[in-house]
């Protein structure tokens, strides 16, 4: 999910937008598809006069689009339930693809991916479910979902027909979709609907994928309502294909109702729903908190009450983008999202009932009783969490030093020249999707000397001589060829050893049509001819840093931690290492504040709560009271360019 954020200066009218769709409409509603399998049950929930049914009773959708993947499991039916207090009958959630099959053909649904658990939490909770399983999903999500190992191919063409695209996608789903098919609702489950892509209208024109998703969604068992969505800037232009609703994304009042018009202009009967009813938005690192009140939310939904429409409130809930997983738009120039996605959303990151979810239950509540709707408001709000009473500051004790940390990761491999992260496989196929890769060689040194980056940074280099940083180069300036001077310490002449630490900062999540070709870019890392003077350098040994699982249970096992000197200055990068002790479970959650620190992530008790970077607008990272446990609790911090001597657990977040 994505708005569009660069409004179209000149638009063609409503009526030529009109004329286009029912052309585009009419020539899929022609096309004959015999491979779609013969479903032997029907939709339980159907429409006609622009009313939807359930089971042969009238139904108005109030929805709430929360992640099971970015809230940790022991929370999951707090946000439910508070959402069900709010009217909310229905759960809205995405599937991402890339935490699903995070290597080709292995698959993983535990923990924080047990996804049927989430699915039918909400069932047992009275809540209806619009399933949205993509397999692009957007939502500022690293690449939308899409796992980065597809860019393996350099002929990649993502969100299309594609041959190798298209038997990923067949994979996938012939593992997702029989995993969840008996949890719909003809099978006695709450999936009353399932979406067909995602957006698609904002990224092409063209029907034929479009048309090939619905088959497959078919061809494995879904027989629920098929829908589809799109914002105000595909309102017209994108495909609307036979057998799938369609839906609108928006915030503003302007947005929605462009999108409605022609909804009702291709088929009167079509009910009206916003898919993504944007409650309000996300954040960059480097710019400004974004807010967005009360009031704009209120006005649009006034509307949308006005017109009968079904509503799904996105985010309801916003979470977190926990680890290496929050994404990036590039419309005008790239920009990184945050680890938190709280969203400016009626449920806060920490799961507080804010003013706007008042307002959702109080407009909800008078709809349902002036229309008399078969919805249920309870009379009460369940009571917020309580915050800790105080601060709790934590010293770092230990260390890993740069070297020893690099001998730890078992992702290594030789390569001629640096190359992109999606290229290299590892051992028993392995792959790096995520975090730092690093391209290291032994080089001599005589003076001071230029170094060139020949290909661009994807997405921020750090230049490090015998552990010490020289330089950082970032993309986005997009030099050709970015360079930094080297030089040995003490300026003696001799062999030193050079990395070349890339972070991937997040692979864009949305595009436009007319750069669909964004896309298949998003390869991190180096590519390309590192030169030293004027020599290129070559043979050259490359170690992935992802700080995956296997390699955060193998940090706690080591024995290459060290005492830290408190007052000394501290060698970076580095990873650190701090003990919390708690004489009981903590039962309220913590923001740490890193204050005197640059940038970097923080591991606690072996989970990635994310990153961390003192350009803000966030200033805090969100530690849910689950992590933690009662005795001593590990955190590790691994810092890139500034290490303090400890953070603190604060009891309020700063989100900037």
């Amino acid at each position: 999910m994505t708005a569009l954020l660069l409004h179209f200066e000149k638009r063609a009218s409503l009526l030529d937008l009109i004329l286009k769709l029912i052309c585009v409409g009419k020539e899929v509603f022609t096309t004959v598809t015999n491979n779609v399998t013969k479903m032997t049950s029907s939709p339980k929930l159907t429409y006609s006069n622009r009313e939807f049914s359930l089971d042969g009773k009238s139904l108005r959708i109030f929805s709430a689009a929360i992640h099971y993947f970015r809230v940790v499991p022991e929370y999951w039916e707090d946000r439910l339930t508070k959402a069900k207090a709010c009217g909310i009958n229905t759960l809205e959630t995405y599937v991402p693809w890339n935490m699903h099959e995070p290597k080709p053909g292995t698959f993983k649904s535990d923990g924080i991916l047990d996804l049927r658990r989430f699915i039918k939490m909400a069932g047992d909770l009275g809540l209806y479910v619009i399933f949205r399983p993509g397999p692009y999903i957007c939502s500022e999500w690293d690449f939308g979902g899409l796992p980065s190992w597809l860019l393996a191919d350099p002929d990649m063409k993502v969100r299309s027909n594609y041959k190798g695209y298209q038997k990923a996608v067949e994979r996938y789903f012939g593992w997702l979709l029989p995993y969840v098919s008996d949890l719909q609702r003809s099978q006695g489950g709450p999936i009353i609907a399932v979406q067909v892509e995602n957006e698609f209208g904002s990224f092409s024109d063209e029907p034929d994928h479009m048309i090939f998703m619905r088959d497959l969604l078919l061809q494995n068992g879904v027989v629920e309502l098929l829908v589809s969505c799109d914002n105000e800037s595909a309102a017209g232009t994108g495909p609307i294909i036979d057998g799938v609703l369609p839906t609108a994304n928006g915030q503003t009042v302007e947005e929605v109702k462009a999108n409605f018009e022609i909804i009702k202009e291709v088929n009167p009967n079509y009910p009206l729903v916003v898919m993504e009813f944007w409650t309000g938005w996300f954040d960059h690192w480097g710019i400004p908190h974004e807010t967005r009140g009360v009031e704009l939310l209120q006005k649009t939904l006034e509307y949308c009450l006005g017109e009968n429409a079904s509503v799904n409130f996105y985010m309801f809930h916003g979470g977190t983008n926990f680890g290496f997983l929050a994404g990036a738009l590039d419309l005008s120039r790239y920009k990184a999202d945050t680890t938190s996605y709280d969203y400016g959303a009626p449920l806060s990151e920490e799961g507080i009932l804010t003013d706007k979810a008042v307002k959702i239950r109080e407009m909800i509540e008078v709809e349902a009783k002036s229309k008399g709707l078969n919805v249920t408001v309870p009379e009460s709000l369940p009571a917020n969490p309580k915050r800790a009473e105080k601060p709790i500051e934590v010293a770092i004790d230990e260390t890993i030093s740069w070297p020893s940390l690099l001998k730890l990761s078992k992702k290594t491999t030789k390569t001629q020249s640096p190359d992109y992260m999606e290229n290299f496989t590892y051992a028993h196929g392995e792959v790096q999707s995520y975090g730092y890769i690093i391209y290291r060689k032994k080089i001599h040194l005589e003076g001071e000397t230029t170094l060139v980056l020949t290909g661009p940074v994807r997405d921020r280099a750090t230049i490090l001589v015998d552990g010490s940083v020289q330089g950082v180069m970032t993309r986005e300036a997009e030099e050709p060829s970015p360079s930094v001077s080297l030089s040995q310490a003490g300026g003696q002449p001799g062999n030193v050893v050079l990395d070349v630490v890339v972070e991937n900062l997040g692979r864009v999540n949305y595009t436009l049509k007319e750069n669909q070709d964004v896309l298949n870019t998003q390869r991190k890392g180096l590519k390309g001819p590192v030169r030293l003077g004027e020599e290129d350098l070559e043979n050259w040994t490359v170690v992935a840093l992802d700080f995956n699982d296997d390699f955060i249970g193998q940090l706690s096992k080591t024995r290459a931690w060290t005492k830290v000197d408190a007052a000394g200055e501290k060698n970076v990068p580095s990873l650190f290492r701090a003990h919390l002790d708690l004489q009981e479970k903590p039962t309220a959650d913590y923001f740490l504040r890193m204050e005197g620190w640059s940038k970097g992530i923080v591991i606690v008790n072996g989970f990635n709560l994310g990153r961390y970077w003192d350009i803000g607008p966030t200033k805090t990272l969100y530690l849910p009271a689950p992590l933690l446990k009662q005795g001593s609790n590990q955190i590790l911090v691994f810092e890139e360019a500034k290490a303090g001597s400890s953070f603190t657990l604060e009891v309020e977040p700063c989100l900037g």
